[in-house]
């Protein structure tokens, strides 16, 4: 499946707008589950997530309401498992239908594809597949929401505020630098590699396998300098660390960094800054495993996820949903909701990269990290 850039550069500008409802006839909404895949999801009764805490995309009032709505029971396994870790789970569990199986994952959309390919995903098409801009044609994953990368920044912690990457390896800096991942496991901290690296290769876009590998290429050396200087603190930022002032600036998605502003409520202030360059944005990918426990409780996730009442609460959580044109077509997307996006401006810079490109960038970043940055 190929999938073009130019496509969702425009989705994200659409995203970001403020949408005018017109007066030409609305198209019907996507039809909801059918009654028979409740009653067999009730059956099994209980669902396995792995890798979602609940302050990410608002994915803990988006887990309750599933509950609720159904009647299921969820079973959460590893909130702050990495992308790698999920796709790992499936593998180990191949032969396990307890409690450790995932029945459910939310990766990074590079590592889709490569799971499809080793058997570790079920073949699913959820109602609203046809409104869906980025997926995998056979029915392997599916995109779900995405965000942009931003600078999370303790305010009082750092003088001046830092305006783009560059400034990151400013003397004023050192130790003060924390990505919110690692980044062999986790896609946000891979897409922080990217983001840099875009930066300090003069890239406004990416057009190429190549100049993926290029981004690539320059975010390592990026990061082995800030390694060096000791300005980047090689731990991973959560929400508990920024509180006690441990990571004064983390590199986040836009989504979690706004939670975060918005849940520790001045304690400390966050100044929320999107880079001038090397602006990333990140889609993630659900899909069911194709060893899942309770596939009929799996399809019942992705049916109501993927449905407007699941893509609003990702809205809610400021993560940007997948089906948001569509939505916005029909009129269902509340001016409150779109109002609270980071400005249009700021988002419309966002890039996105083909499944190519992100598969590319992927595998050189992890599997040159610890050499490039650490000289092992």
């Amino acid at each position: 499946m190929r999938t073009k850039r130019m496509i969702f550069q425009i989705f994200a500008l659409l995203a970001v707008a403020a949408f005018i409802v017109s007066c030409a006839p609305k198209p019907a909404a996507p039809a909801g589950p059918a009654g028979d895949l409740v009653s067999a999801a009730k059956a099994e009764g209980s669902l396995t997530t792995i890798a979602l805490p609940h302050d990410w995309a608002n994915y803990g009032e988006i887990i309750e309401t599933y509950k609720t709505k159904y009647g299921m029971q969820v079973n959460e396994l590893n909130p702050d498992a990495g992308s790698a870790d999920e796709i790992e789970a499936i593998r180990a569990n191949k032969d396990s239908k307890g409690p450790q199986a995932p029945d459910v994952i939310d990766v990074g959309v590079g590592y889709g594809p490569t799971a499809k390919e080793e058997g570790l995903l079920m073949k699913y098409k959820v109602a609203t597949w046809d409104t869906i801009p980025m997926k995998d044609e056979d029915g392997a994953w599916w995109a779900e929401y995405y965000g942009f990368l931003t600078f999370e920044v303790i305010k009082g912690a750092v003088d001046p505020l830092p305006a783009d990457w560059p400034d990151l390896l400013k003397p004023e800096y050192k130790s003060k630098v924390a990505m919110a991942g690692d980044v062999l496991k986790s896609n946000e901290s891979v897409m922080t590699v990217f983001g840099s690296g875009m930066s300090r290769a003069g890239l406004t876009e990416i057009k190429s396998v190549e100049d993926a590998e290029k981004a690539a290429k320059a975010g390592l050396e990026f990061w082995k300098e800030m390694y060096d200087s000791g300005n980047f603190i090689p731990v991973i930022a959560d929400q508990g660390r920024i509180a006690a002032g441990e990571t004064p600036v983390t590199v986040e998605w836009n989504y979690l960094s706004m939670a975060n502003r918005d849940g520790l409520a001045g304690n400390p202030a966050l100044e929320i800054i999107v880079p001038k360059t090397g602006v990333v944005a990140g889609p993630y990918a659900g899909a069911i495993s194709a060893y899942a426990p309770h596939p009929n409780a799996a399809k019942l996730w992705w049916e109501f996820v993927m449905s407007d009442e699941g893509q609003l609460l990702y809205l809610k959580g400021y993560a940007y949903p997948i089906r948001y044109n569509d939505m916005a077509a029909r009129g269902v997307i509340p001016a409150d909701l779109a109002a609270k996006l980071p400005p249009a401006e700021d988002a419309a810079r966002a890039v996105f990269l083909t499944v190519d490109q992100l598969n590319a960038a992927k595998t050189y970043i992890t599997e040159n990290w610890r050499k490039v940055v650490y000289g092992e």
